[in-house]
Formats: structure tokens, C-alpha cells, sequence
């Protein structure tokens, strides 16, 4: 059963780029992420813990297809790919969804990798202090 609200939202602004049984991969304009992607399951699933097999395996399909192409397309040097879950992991949207972004060695923080922020001494939790 398709979220009736993710594709309103979706089809709206015309940003479905590709999609297979299970799950929509979505192309996002974005101001500093300018090729950033998401591949998010049909029906509402809140995380990837909510996946089923089926949703996981079609979910991996998009992402190796489109990684392909992206990496044909824009030949990035990397890539970051991650799910965040719950409000203090980050998702702000509650329904599953798989970033794909293509990194390049000419941005700031090219090399850091998503646990950049989290291994500063500044996130240290106040408890183990």
C-alpha cells in the first residue's frame, strides 16, 4: 500500500526519478547537497528497521543502479549513503529513507565522512564526562 502522503508530495513536485516494486528513488534539489538522492520504500515504514526483505532488497537494487549511473554521469570521488533514524538520529521525516549523495574532493569537509561531527570531542555526551 502506497503512503498516499509522501506521494502526493512526491508527484507534486515532480521529483520520482526511477522506481521498482516496493520503493521510489527520488532526486532532491538541494542548495549545498546539489546531487543529493533518496530511496524510499512505497508503503509508510518510519525506519529501516520497518523494512521488510522485500523493501531491503529492492531499496539495494535502486541504490546499485543508481550509483552507477550517478558515478557515469558526475564521476564523484565518493559517496556517502545512510539511513537516519528517530529524532535523535537525525530524521526529521518519519518515514524510512536511504541517502545517496555522491561527495567531491573540492567541498570543505571532502574526506571527513558522516562520523566526522560525531567523533569531535565537542559531542561528547555530558554523562561521561
Amino acid at each position: 500500500m502506497i503512503c498516499t502522503l509522501c506521494y502526493d508530495f512526491l508527484k507534486k513536485d515532480d521529483l520520482i526519478f526511477d522506481e521498482n516494486e516496493t520503493c521510489f528513488y527520488v532526486e532532491l534539489p538541494h542548495e549545498i547537497l546539489e546531487y543529493s538522492r533518496m530511496i524510499l520504500p512505497k508503503r509508510c515504514a518510519e525506519t529501516v528497521f520497518d523494512l521488510n526483505e522485500e523493501e531491503i532488497k529492492d531499496t539495494f537494487r535502486l541504490l546499485n543502479k543508481h550509483k552507477k549511473r550517478i558515478q557515469d554521469e558526475l564521476s564523484p570521488e565518493g559517496f556517502n549513503v545512510g539511513w537516519n533514524c528517530y529524532p535523535t538520529g537525525g530524521q526529521d521525516t518519519p518515514h524510512a529513507h536511504l541517502h545517496l549523495i555522491p561527495r567531491f574532493s573540492d567541498e570543505p569537509f571532502a574526506g571527513k565522512g558522516i562520523r566526522y561531527w560525531f567523533k569531535s570531542e565537542e559531542n561528547c555526551r555530558v554523562t561521561l564526562k
